[in-house]
């Protein structure tokens, strides 16, 4: 008796755990529209505390065992820098009337106004670019967004804070980072200065492009550095920043078309495991360092997907409904936000003992960046396909699906 009252116990737990798993069939719009109201609820934090000088004020500065930086000194640059190159692309999407795009703007003006505050001295808000090492990397994120939205967020800017943005990058030379993707924090930021007609340092941009080139090791990987790490770093950092670097170099004549070509197609191989990851419940596997930084692990399978470089086996809606899945697993069924709604250390819910040892609260804010395919208009395949099962789908449940080789570039 106790052994059927048991059995059937746990065929109802498991039929209860399928039930709550069961994904429902939702419509682009419906997607796009859950995508919006997330994005914005992860970026109007930092976003609007800073266009009102209350960022420092307002945000908390929760740090793992072992923390090893200066957080008051790195923290709130991390999470501007870092928001703001998750949320260009569709910030620079037109003005319209409906909610996301009173959302679109509110958080434009806001970032706007929140720009000139970071880089005046005489502004609560002000960041420090001056010291510390933290600072290369989100200044790079900052200059990342600039190149991502450059009629959004960069030419509206007025001249006084344009200028003390070119100060600050410049304030950034300095210092060296590490030797690994660091070498592109500080190629992009002097390729975005070379891009606006500034000085740039042509000693780091050509380094910069030299070791990460010389860093690739095949069929879609990059190490970081000397050795190879098996972590997200080719989609939090490598591929989208190598890709954004070497555009603007082609267009100023220190890069060939070849290298930019070469790059995007390594980005393209890259984001077809990064699709083959996502479990058909919408899980990924959470390895390698700085897994705190959540849906930033698909950053280069959104860029992929804004820039229209799908494989042609790979729907733009498969990856929709696949990255919509990661996201209602991720930030539905975890708490992922304090009671203020600024995001928490962890992977699914309050983790921190798995931060890692540079990681505080604003380091979290990377996970805007897997939200890039909102840069695509409503009107786009993305949005507009029917819904489409992703490849792991189709693999477990008796569907064809493309087997996979080793790519050559």
């Amino acid at each position: 008796m106790k052994l059927t009252l048991r059995l059937f116990c746990s065929i109802l737990c498991c039929s209860f755990l399928s039930a709550s798993f069961a994904q429902k069939t939702t419509t682009g719009a419906q997607d796009r529209q859950y995508w919006s109201d997330l994005l914005y609820k992860i970026a109007a934090p930092p976003i609007l505390n800073l266009s009102q000088g209350t960022l420092k004020q307002n945000m908390p500065v929760e740090k793992g065992p072992g923390y090893g930086l200066k957080a008051e000194k790195v923290t709130y640059l991390e999470a501007v820098g870092r928001t703001m190159a998750g949320v260009a692309p569709w910030l620079a999407l037109p003005d319209d009337n409906t909610k996301e795009g009173k959302q679109r703007k509110e958080l434009r003006t806001a970032l706007l106004k929140g720009i000139a505050n970071a880089v005046d001295p005489a502004n609560p808000d002000y960041l420090n670019f001056r010291t510390e090492g933290q600072p290369i990397v989100d200044a790079a994120y900052m200059a990342q967004a600039f190149i991502r939205a450059p009629k959004a967020l960069w030419e509206p800017l007025d001249t006084l804070t344009k200028k003390r943005v070119v100060e600050e990058f410049k304030a950034l030379r300095t210092r060296t980072g590490a030797y690994n993707n660091w070498l592109l924090f500080t190629g992009i930021t002097e390729a975005f200065l070379l891009h606006i007609g500034e000085q740039a340092d042509p000693a780091r941009i050509e380094f910069a492009k030299k070791k990460i080139q010389e860093w690739y090791v095949g069929d879609g990987w990059y190490s970081d550095g000397p050795a190879f790490s098996m972590d997200y770093y080719n989609s939090y950092v490598i591929h989208p920043m190598m890709v954004d670097f070497l555009k603007i170099l082609v267009a100023h004549n220190r890069a060939k078309q070849e290298e930019y070509d070469a790059a995007l197609k390594r980005m393209v191989r890259y984001s077809e495991y990064l699709e083959r990851f996502i479990s058909p419940e919408g899980y990924y596997p959470a390895f390698g360092r700085s897994s705190t930084y959540r849906t930033a692990a698909f950053q280069a399978l959104s860029q992929t997907a804004l820039m229209e470089k799908l494989p042609a086996y790979i729907e733009p809606a498969q990856v929709r409904c696949a990255l919509t899945a990661v996201m209602h697993r991720m930030y539905d069924q975890c708490n992922n936000f304090d009671d203020k709604g600024w995001l928490v250390l962890g992977f699914c819910g309050h983790q921190p003992m798995i931060a890692d040892v540079y990681t505080s609260t604003g380091s979290l804010y990377m996970a805007t960046l897997g939200f890039l395919a909102l840069g695509l208009p409503a009107d786009n395949p993305f949005w507009s396909a029917p819904a489409a099962d992703w490849t792991s789908k189709k693999a477990w449940s008796q569907q064809p699906f493309k087997k996979d080789y080793h790519v050559e570039y």
